[in-house]
């Protein structure tokens, strides 16, 4: 009985809260302007956290082939948010870099989040909740190993 309720909390807290999350992210975009979907907003933020900038590096960052990243790629670059560029030493590899729109709008994503972790910080006092941090950085952990 308790194991059943146990699933029941952890897939409501997991995809519920994910996709809840992904719903006030794109209410948030959409009341300041931004007309992209979660998904162009997300490869932006990949492009970002990227060390190297490669299709290759941008793609494995996103979980999809570099066919899908590519699609996302060309949409972004029409839209004036990417620009695309072939390294220097390697004319195989493609580069990515973000317009000054692209970084405008990811301080208006990075400003959403750090909003909603204050809000929890200040309403719910999570961070004085020990065993739910280190609970949250195991589940991360299972995360990034098996996926």
């Amino acid at each position: 009985m308790m194991k059943d309720r146990v699933k029941k909390t952890l897939n409501e807290l997991l995809v519920d809260m994910f996709n809840h999350i992904l719903v006030l992210e794109e209410r948030n975009l959409v009341a300041r302007g931004v007309a992209l979907s979660m998904s162009e907003v997300h490869t932006l933020e990949n492009i970002y956290k990227s060390e190297t900038k490669t299709m290759s590096d941008v793609a494995r960052r996103a979980l999809v082939t570099q066919g899908t990243l590519t699609v996302a790629i060309n949409r972004l670059v029409k839209k004036g948010y990417v620009a695309r560029y072939k390294d220097d030493e390697d004319k195989r590899i493609v580069r990515l870099s973000l317009t000054q729109r692209a970084l405008d709008l990811l301080k208006i994503h990075d400003a959403f989040h750090e909003n909603m972790i204050d809000t929890f910080i200040n309403d719910l006092k999570v961070d004085e909740d020990i065993n739910l941090i280190h609970s949250l950085e195991k589940i991360m952990e299972y995360f990034k190993q098996n996926y």
